[in-house]
């Protein structure tokens, strides 16, 4: 993570001022893509959730938190995008059903993958976002409950919550996991 920005980028920033958010953009762009594509998954994604939430941070600059460091502020705005872009695109499709991709499956080891991105896919947002944080992308629960501002006890619960869907999701696929 980058260090933040002088003071008086950011009060600057805070007023509207927009040489001040060009220079936090160009700072934090890639840090803020890093993270929305550990969420998101797709580069293509992953940008689309950068604009907006340098456009969010942008419109929403009043309520900057100073006890905070910018860079987690962003990512913050940055996961509440994510989560937005997660539940526009989560499958309709009941629990129980099965992807028919799925249910005919060609090779293993490519069933087993559908199967389980599918079943991601498919978890809220919210327990998706943490459950792709603290399984795939595997950072600490500190980290993870830093950077979407919950409790620790709150990040595992919800690790749990997911892991125990992700199995049900999976046996009902047909996998044993």
């Amino acid at each position: 993570m980058r260090d933040d920005p002088d003071r008086g980028v950011l009060e600057r920033f805070v007023h509207g001022d927009r040489d001040a958010f060009e220079s936090l953009f160009r700072q934090f762009e890639l840090e803020v893509f890093r993270w929305a594509l550990r969420i998101v998954r797709d580069p293509g994604t992953a940008e689309d959730v950068v604009v907006e939430a340098f456009w969010r941070a942008y419109r929403g600059r009043a309520r900057f938190d100073w006890s905070r460091s910018f860079g987690a502020w962003m990512r913050r705005i940055a996961t509440n995008v994510a989560k937005d872009h997660l539940r526009a695109a989560r499958p309709r499709a009941a629990w129980a059903v099965a992807d028919e991709r799925i249910a005919a499956p060609a090779a293993p080891d490519s069933s087993v993958s559908e199967a389980v991105a599918l079943a991601f896919r498919r978890l809220p947002p919210r327990l998706q976002v943490v459950a792709t944080l603290a399984l795939i992308e595997e950072l600490p629960y500190t980290d993870i409950a830093d950077a979407l501002d919950l409790p620790v006890g709150t990040v595992k619960s919800r690790v749990f919550r997911a892991t125990r869907a992700l199995r049900l999701e999976l046996s009902q696929l047909g996998i044993r996991p």
